[in-house]
């Protein structure tokens, strides 16, 4: 998939996505720092999240209380947005910047007002991951989707998936595991191959909230082309996504050894140019064991391999001469050549 002029998928290299999300408390101001560390982290891609309260929820939200939060999710939410106008001035400080800027539209209002400043894709959440009515408004957009699937099965994010073919829209799944911060004892790594499997045709990749970027490097070597998490300029910060958040040094580390990793993913199974000057002392020479005498039948106790390989006759060569006769006397740890057998 392609993404403004940045493209995506196996064959290239991890694209990073800084999701500052509502780390900045609803100040712009700290949205708009937050961005320029990434960007000076090397980030390619942030992402926010689009919240029009009123379109996204009911009345009941105000008695949900998320596990990562000490009030209810509406007020999560009602403290946290940016207005219409700040997101604006955040999107075009990202794109100064030259950054690609994403965002999450929690409502069919977001989405529609995300559309209307023309984000050049969007993602949607896991907890909109079966949202099919959403899914389907989005889709209807014409832009590449980028979606993770916590909280699903492959047979249940099947039917969102259909609705992102049917609408014939460049798409990824992300996989992710959605408590915050996510211990290893319920992140599915094994969820990046089973995303492959069962879905050829889209990009994989994987939206992490665990501590630390060790889970996120592990899924590129499984195949995974997209990384997010969260990021801030500081975890000393107050809010609900501080936990599982990078700040920018573990940001351009995580930058780093992710293209290291794909690099290095992409690589043969082969003895390198780099490894010759290795591969002449470290391998072993076929040499005599004992004195021969010219006439030796050659056995196993006769002959034995010993470094360097710059004899004329490699290890792998040892069973082929058994069995072969000496034409000159050797003396112990002489390397054979060719020429010394009949």
């Amino acid at each position: 998939m392609k993404i403004q002029d940045r493209q995506i998928g196996f064959d290239f290299p991890p694209l990073v996505i800084a999701e500052i999300g509502i780390n900045h408390g609803g100040d712009l101001d700290v949205a708009k720092a937050m961005i320029t560390l990434a960007a000076k982290a090397g980030v390619e891609c942030v992402k926010h999240q689009t919240h029009f309260v009123e379109d996204e929820m009911t009345e009941e939200a105000k008695a949900i209380f998320p596990p990562n939060a000490k009030v209810s999710i509406w007020d999560v939410m009602a403290q946290n947005a940016l207005s219409a106008n700040d997101e604006i001035a955040l999107k075009a400080h990202a794109e100064a910047l030259g950054l690609i800027y994403l965002s999450t539209p929690f409502s069919r209002k977001a989405a529609d007002f995300l559309n209307e400043i023309n984000v050049p894709a969007f993602k949607i959440g896991s907890g909109e991951a079966d949202n099919l009515p959403l899914i389907r408004h989005i889709a209807r957009l014409g832009k590449p989707v980028i979606m993770s699937t916590g909280m699903q099965t492959i047979e249940t994010i099947g039917r969102s998936v259909q609705i992102l073919r049917d609408a014939g829209i460049p798409f990824a799944l992300l996989e992710c595991t959605n408590l915050y911060p996510s211990p290893p004892e319920i992140v599915s790594l094994r969820g990046v191959t089973d995303l492959r499997a069962a879905f050829p045709d889209a990009v994989v990749g994987f939206s992490d909230h665990s501590i630390g970027p060790d889970m996120a490097l592990a899924s590129v070597a499984l195949g995974a082309s997209i990384l997010e998490r969260h990021f801030t300029d500081t975890r000393y910060r107050e809010g609900p996504d501080i936990s599982c958040s990078m700040d920018p040094a573990e940001l351009r580390h995580l930058i780093d050894r992710s293209r290291e990793i794909h690099t290095a993913l992409h690589n043969p199974k082969q003895r390198t140019a780099p490894e010759e000057a290795v591969y002449r002392f470290a391998r072993g020479s076929i040499v005599a064991d004992r004195e021969l005498r010219a006439g030796t039948v050659l056995t196993e106790a006769h002959i034995w391999a010993r470094r360097p390989g710059s004899g004329e006759i490699a290890a792998y060569h040892f069973d082929e001469l058994i069995g072969r006769r000496v034409n000159r006397d050797l003396s112990r740890n002489t390397q054979l050549r060719w020429s010394d057998l009949d």
